[in-house]
């Protein structure tokens, strides 16, 4: 199974705790492959500085089972690029032929929400910031009359779904590996990343958020 995390400048670098989750998902099911895409293959240089080399670009992107949109402060310029929101309709369209899933992590949301493939969906995003920096869910919810917003680790509508903020990449990366693969294996992870806990405190003080509850 082909995972494909989506990167672009202005990521938050905790964000690619998707990835980290996945690597170390690995060891319980080897089936699992990694790879990165971006607006253009190559470097991408992370909210801080970091830069990492984007295995693809969205015009050589490989088809994958599952792809993951990181967020970080970039998210605004990202969602104003007609390039990128093309190519995620594109993923969203395989995802509805039911040969795929299109997900987002922390403000990754913005993106998916800029697509289109959120609307009558329920969703969610970063909540918490510094001021003056608005809340990303208010901006979701102020500019998207046709998402259901809703304060979640995450939002799952099936094919789609988004994760809260920052270190909740983790949980949705772990809610996804349970859809696709099995809830065993997504439970073997969080253990052996030494996160069962907190799953479990944030799957009950902070639950996910079905479409059948929209």
């Amino acid at each position: 199974m082909r995972f494909g995390i989506f990167v672009y400048d202005g990521v938050e670098p905790i964000d690619l705790a998707t990835f980290g989750v996945l690597s170390m998902a690995r060891r319980v099911e080897p089936a699992i492959a990694i790879t990165t895409i971006a607006p253009a293959a190559g470097i991408v240089t992370l909210s801080n500085g970091l830069r990492i080399v984007a295995d693809h670009g969205i015009d050589d992107a490989p088809a994958c089972d599952v792809v993951i949109v990181t967020g970080g402060p970039g998210w605004a310029e990202a969602a104003r690029s007609s390039a990128t929101l093309a190519y995620l309709r594109q993923v969203h369209l395989r995802q509805a032929d039911g040969r795929g899933r299109l997900a987002s992590v922390c403000t990754g949301a913005m993106l998916l929400a800029a697509s289109g493939v959120l609307a009558g969906l329920p969703a969610t995003t970063k909540r918490r910031a510094l001021a003056p920096e608005e809340p990303p869910i208010e901006i979701l919810r102020r500019t998207y009359g046709d998402i259901d917003v809703r304060e979640a680790s995450v939002g799952d509508a099936g094919g789609s779904g988004t994760g809260g903020g920052v270190s909740l990449c983790i949980d949705a990366t772990l809610h996804i590996l349970a859809a696709m693969l099995g809830e065993d294996i997504a439970t073997e992870t969080a253990r052996i990343i030494e996160y069962d806990r907190a799953r479990a405190a944030n799957g009950t003080f902070f639950p996910p958020v079905l479409a059948t509850a929209a």
